[in-house]
């Protein structure tokens, strides 16, 4: 029998694939965890107790058919988030439900245009004062905010011109001889008959014999129309009968007949829609700094653009994305618009190329970082990135889920938060549409930190949307056996889920959303007994000093990877193993249960009951602890809903033969 000392000094890994439990021979094993669930890896490596949920308000019952978070930045002092259901918007604005929109008496702007199957593949994008809202089946719908935060308008977008595609090409030869009036430019067509009519604008005249081709943009009369040279002209001749041809068949790219765009975002001062039914592989770009005219007209540099991904494989778009350079995202692979020395895209070289080949999955939203741009993988089974890379000067992807694809459960949304302090990352979160839990990465992508944990609560996560720093959530929780959808957003000053927060009182009556429901209790943060809530009011116990908490607890553990020391003589897998004491480095921390052994925080004295517990800073140990098995694993719990943040963990380990 031998003792053997050993450190894990940081968690920076997170949560790892149970398919990894052998690989000792990674670096990364000795930095994981078996098990993170509803705590979070700070970027310094220590594992916290995650924010607990603040209950904002309750959606209607059209939310069991979907519902979608999306923000809204109006200016720097000034943001929203939209909670939107099928045909109704919510508007939040500094974690409050703005009610009274625009005088109607209602807390939603209603928005039938919206429905249920189209929430979750809607897509949106936002300039200034106005948002736009896209999907296939969806004319494009603009929501502009008016002058206070109750006052919103939504208007369907009237464009100057749309692009037009040929879906039924043919061509005729009129018995006429024309006459252009130039041959390049603006050129006015004169026949010799009447022989047009207001259905040739948007088509094309084709002279065979010397190859101009011009594009009608006004009809003036049976026998004058207007044209753009698209191929000039040789001369100002007469062209006669039998040497031009008219091309028809062109009609509006978008309609309710062919479809809508269903991806748009703003990218060097134009407005770009992609995709749509009847073109799922083109990208159409506005005039530069106007936004809703899609002319081309004569091709100049800032003339209206149109592309089609053309490869071997279906590339159906899924999403674009404004990054380094125009991204667009298909079900076959992702590809970009180069820009050469970073000059602006022009119809002159605008070209859509390779980047890879992964695919996107088509409802759940692209999110940027600062060294790419993040996507699930077309079967939901991994998260990729997107990175541009200096010295290849190519795009490349990246699994990063690599280590943790076990948490990736069908996901069905996904948001990122940057970070705003030292002591934190950026958090990307992802809705598993499976179980309704949460995969959330805490990403530090300069320092190689990417550490997935595992969010649940009393209930099923089904969206996630971040308002600058504030992560909303609607969670699905079943109250007197009826399923309910809360919007709710994570507070650090709360240890509870889809909590109720208030000074000192007796008894709270804001406990209507979870009527009949035992809720836990924190008076002056003291862990109190359960109380049902009756009548929508909680009696406490006790009234509260200063202030109280209610609302649901919520499971927490982190349980490390099987211990193996790296040891001359080989590995001890196959030896059983016992943790005979563990040292827990701790930050700030309430409470604490190792290996089912609760550690002391306070001890008896004559100031010390009916007092909350001091937050410790500091080295607990833990032991003497029994029982040998093979694994030799630490697990962390908490009995009670208090702080919690571990930086390291150091154990003496007791093997046998």
């Amino acid at each position: 029998m031998s003792r053997i000392v050993q450190i894990q000094t940081n968690f920076s890994v997170g949560e790892i694939d149970p398919l990894l439990r052998a690989r000792i021979d990674l670096k990364q094993y000795y930095s994981a965890l078996q098990t993170a669930t509803n705590v979070v890896i700070q970027p310094q490596g220590g594992a916290k107790r995650r924010e607990g949920l603040r209950y904002l308000t309750t959606l209607d019952s059209g939310a069991a058919n979907g519902v979608r978070l999306v923000p809204f930045e109006f200016n720097t002092d000034d943001s929203y988030m939209f909670a939107i259901t099928a045909g109704k918007l919510y508007v939040f604005r500094d974690k409050v439900l703005i009610t009274d929109i625009n005088g109607t008496g209602n807390n939603f702007l209603a928005i039938s245009e919206i429905t249920a199957a189209m929430l979750p593949q809607l897509r949106f994008a936002q300039s200034a004062d106005t948002i736009i809202f896209v999907h296939e089946d969806l004319e494009p719908l603009k929501l502009v905010r008016g002058a206070n935060n109750s006052s919103w308008t939504k208007s369907t977008i009237t464009f100057t011109e749309r692009p037009y595609y040929p879906f039924t090409i043919s061509t005729s030869s009129p018995s006429a001889n024309i006459t252009p009036s130039a041959t390049d430019g603006n050129i006015k067509i004169t026949a010799s008959s009447g022989v047009f009519a207001s259905g040739n604008v948007h088509q094309y005249i084709n002279v065979t014999s010397s190859f101009g081709r011009l594009r009608v943009v006004e009809f003036v009369s049976s026998t004058v129309v207007n044209c753009v040279a698209e191929v000039p002209l040789f001369s100002t001749d007469v062209i006669n009968s039998g040497d031009w041809e008219l091309e028809s068949g062109y009609e509006n790219a978008w309609s309710n007949t062919r479809g809508w765009p269903k991806s748009v975002t703003f990218h060097e001062g134009r407005l770009w829609l992609a995709g749509s039914k009847s073109l799922p592989s083109t990208v159409w770009a506005s005039r530069s700094n106007d936004f809703f005219n899609f002319d081309k007209g004569e091709g100049l540099d800032d003339a209206a653009l149109e592309a089609t991904i053309s490869t071997s494989t279906l590339n159906s778009i899924t999403d674009i994305f404004s990054g380094r350079d125009l991204q667009i995202f298909t079900t076959g692979g992702e590809f970009y618009i180069p820009q050469a020395n970073l000059e602006p895209i022009t119809p002159s070289n605008f070209i859509v190329k390779i980047a890879t080949r992964n695919g996107s999955k088509a409802d759940v939203p692209i999110v940027g970082v600062d060294s790419g741009t993040l996507f699930i993988q077309r079967k939901g089974k991994s998260l990729n990135e997107l990175a541009f890379t200096d010295t290849e000067l190519a795009y490349n992807t990246s699994n990063v889920s690599m280590l943790s694809g076990h948490l990736f459960k069908t996901p069905v949304d996904m948001a990122i938060r940057r970070a705003t302090s030292t002591d934190e990352s950026d958090r990307l979160m992802i809705v598993n549409g499976d179980d309704g839990s949460m995969t959330v990465f805490s990403l530090l992508r300069s320092q190689e930190v990417t550490a997935p944990a595992r969010f649940t609560t009393s209930g099923e996560f089904v969206a996630v949307g971040v308002d600058v720093d504030t992560i909303y959530a609607v969670v699905k929780r079943t109250v007197n056996s009826a399923a309910q959808y809360f919007v709710e957003y994570f507070d650090s000053a709360l240890h509870l889920d889809s909590a109720v927060r208030g000074t000192g009182s007796a008894s709270s009556t804001s406990m209507a959303h979870l009527d009949t429901e035992a809720v836990k209790v924190i008076l002056d943060g003291i862990i109190q007994p359960d109380v049902t809530v009756s009548s929508n009011t909680a009696t406490f116990p006790r009234a509260s000093a200063t202030d109280f908490e209610l609302g649901l607890g919520y499971s927490l553990e982190i349980k490390t990877m099987p211990v193996e020391p790296q040891m001359q003589s080989g590995s001890l897998r196959g030896f059983k193993k016992r943790i005979l004491e563990v040292n827990a480095e701790l930050f700030e921390t309430q409470a604490l249960t190792v290996n089912s052994q609760q550690v002391q925080f306070r001890q008896f004295g004559q100031n010390n009951l009916n007092t909350a517990v001091q937050k410790f800073t500091g080295i607990k140990t833990v032991g003497p602890l029994l029982g040998y098995n093979k694994e030799g694993q630490i697990t962390i719990t908490q009995s009670v809903p208090l702080d919690m943040t571990v930086l390291a963990l150091d154990y003496k380990v007791s093997v046998g033969q």
